[in-house]
């Protein structure tokens, strides 16, 4: 049996278009976007950074894909202009 992969058009589907699903990624990143651990030292830190950089990757994946839905290039250079 082949196994199908979602599409980003699958993600933005249940994250951006589904009230459950956009209060679930919701919900993802409030638990999972940020850090934890504030003023541990040592290897409590190093590894509380570990876990942070792998759960913060999943929340990453979910929100390229949904930028890809929409057209949006998450590795496309960003041209700043500064009016002097």
């Amino acid at each position: 049996m082949s196994r199908q992969h979602a599409t980003p058009e699958d993600y933005a589907l249940i994250f951006e278009q589904h009230r459950v699903g956009q209060k679930i990624l919701d919900d993802l990143v409030a638990r999972f976007g940020r850090r934890k651990g504030a003023g541990k030292d040592g290897i409590s830190r190093v590894l509380d950074t570990f876990e942070y950089e792998g759960q913060r990757q999943v929340l990453d994946f979910i929100c390229s894909r949904i930028n890809e839905a929409n057209g949006v290039d998450d590795n496309a250079d960003i041209e700043a202009s500064f009016d002097e």
